[in-house]
């Protein structure tokens, strides 16, 4: 039994005598299920939105630059909330920026995933009695993965990075 035997019989002639099948990706691929093929891809291209708050997003953006080169593990930043998958708050969440912090979170496109980076991000850090600091963002938001200093360093969140990376290879997009 050849090749052209096993093609659907809905297909042109011209492709049932070539032996090839033009289709889609999304037709042979479920995105929503929990395939192997799905986590590889979503594993392996991460888009993250950066939300820098205070002094951890320059840290950010040094792990962004040539000598770490986030892009390497497929890592490549946003602008959009619904481009990306990924948050990286990094930072001192204010009472004032929580609302606008959930609103981008809403926007992220399913399945989303949050890396909060830095003390102030995780538990207020430094400004942790004030009366106007939100004591962590998981308050606010689900978080997946802490990455912790103050500031941490760029190996630091591409540590929490590949962490997420392994994290999302773990678990089902059912348990989320």
């Amino acid at each position: 039994m050849g090749l052209t035997e096993q093609l659907p019989a809905d297909l042109p002639t011209t492709h049932q005598q070539e032996g090839f099948v033009v289709a889609k990706m999304g037709d042979l691929i479920d995105w929503a299920s929990d395939s192997p093929v799905a986590k590889w891809a979503r594993t392996g291209s991460l888009w993250p939105m950066t939300f820098g708050l205070a002094c951890c997003a320059v840290e950010m953006m040094q792990a962004g630059a040539a000598r770490y080169d986030l892009d390497r593990f497929g890592v490549i930043f946003r602008p959009s909330p619904r481009q990306s998958d990924v948050m990286i708050v990094a930072g001192t969440l204010c009472n004032k920026m929580a609302p606008a912090l959930r609103k981008v979170y809403d926007q992220m496109t399913e399945p989303r995933w949050v890396i909060s980076m830095g003390s102030c991000a995780n538990g207020g850090g430094y400004y942790h009695y004030s009366y106007s600091v939100v004591r962590g963002c998981d308050r606010i938001v689900p978080v997946d993965v802490y990455v912790p200093g103050c500031p941490p360093t760029a190996e630091a969140l591409l540590y929490g990075i590949i962490q997420l990376q392994n994290k999302i290879r773990r678990e089902s997009v059912i348990d989320r």
